[in-house]
């Protein structure tokens, strides 16, 4: 039976807009959809979108363009997903994706005619990349982000802007960080491993923290319906793995050679120096549908026959 604090909580949000309808976007609009929600899916050329899926072309990068879609719904969403994507890795992509966008999107939902239904939650789409180098140690959303370089920074600058506007939405601002994102269509290591072109470094674990999209589709999706979710947790599976323990499995799964290993280059810090922990949000109540890169992986080498 249900506690009285549960059957009080409020309800799914019916309508639901994405900004950024890409990779992880229209896996979760397709998610919601299949819910029986109304999905808005926001992108600048949104003609590839899921059935059912409401298309809305606008540029996050143009308050007016925002302000002109969002004026123009059917209907007021419940709630809003920010997942959009930087167009490039430079400093500037970076900064239209994650710091002007979220700030336009906010300006658009204040906009005259929207601003008194406005959404009641406004989750944002972030990246384990605001971490800097925890030296192989463990991370979780109590470690203070130290970001390396750009696209870290401005990630975490688009993190502050909406944490520090949650009073707008009634039932506040969730941060998601996710990590590595795989899943159909994104092969590169299964196809550098059946060439041949894969290599093991030796030294010190590399750990990678990834998560299936459709994982990232699930964990979203269960985020915009808690009724008190933490603000910020870490998406990523539920274990973090050295590199090569990963090609080495791969290889054996597809019946190929392991890679070859050979002596780290250079004196510089390698990437994957830290081990992200997904605690927080298996126990908010997210169940992974690929818990470690072994599922995953292995259902697309199957897949690919």
């Amino acid at each position: 039976m249900p506690s009285s604090a549960q059957s009080a909580s409020p309800s799914p949000p019916a309508r639901v807009l994405i900004a950024g309808c890409g990779y992880v976007g229209t896996a979760l609009a397709a998610t919601l959809v299949a819910d029986g929600r109304q999905v808005f899916g926001l992108r600048r050329h949104p003609d590839t979108l899921p059935a059912g899926v409401v298309p809305v072309a606008a540029d996050v990068t143009s308050r007016d363009s925002l302000a002109a879609a969002l004026s123009g719904l059917p209907a007021p969403p419940d709630a809003v997903v920010y997942a959009v994507a930087a167009s490039g890795f430079s400093d500037d992509a970076y900064r239209q994706a994650y710091v002007d966008g979220p700030a336009n999107l906010l300006a658009a939902l204040d906009a005259e005619g929207l601003a008194p239904a406005r959404p009641a939650r406004l989750v944002f789409v972030s990246s384990t990349g605001v971490y800097g180098d925890a030296e192989g140690g463990w991370v979780d959303e109590k470690t203070e982000p130290d970001p390396a370089g750009f696209s870290g920074a401005h990630l975490l600058a688009g993190e502050r802007l909406v944490l520090g506007h949650a009073g707008r939405f009634t039932r506040g601002a969730v941060i998601v960080r996710f990590g590595g994102i795989y899943g159909p269509g994104r092969t590169r290591l299964i196809d550098e491993v059946r060439s041949g072109a894969a290599r093991c470094t030796d030294g010190p674990p590399v750990w990678t923290n990834r998560i299936h999209r459709d994982d990232c589709a699930g964990s979203l999706a269960h985020l915009l319906d808690h009724a008190a979710p933490e603000p910020v947790y870490l998406g990523v599976d539920t274990e973090p793995a050295d590199r090569c323990e990963v090609l080495c499995w791969i290889a054996r799964r597809l019946g190929v050679p392991e890679p070859p290993r050979e002596p780290a280059s250079g004196t510089g810090r390698r990437r994957g120096t830290k081990r992200c922990s997904s605690a927080l949000l298996q126990a908010s109540g997210y169940r992974f549908l690929y818990p470690t890169f072994r599922e995953g992986y292995a259902e697309m080498i199957d897949a690919a026959g």
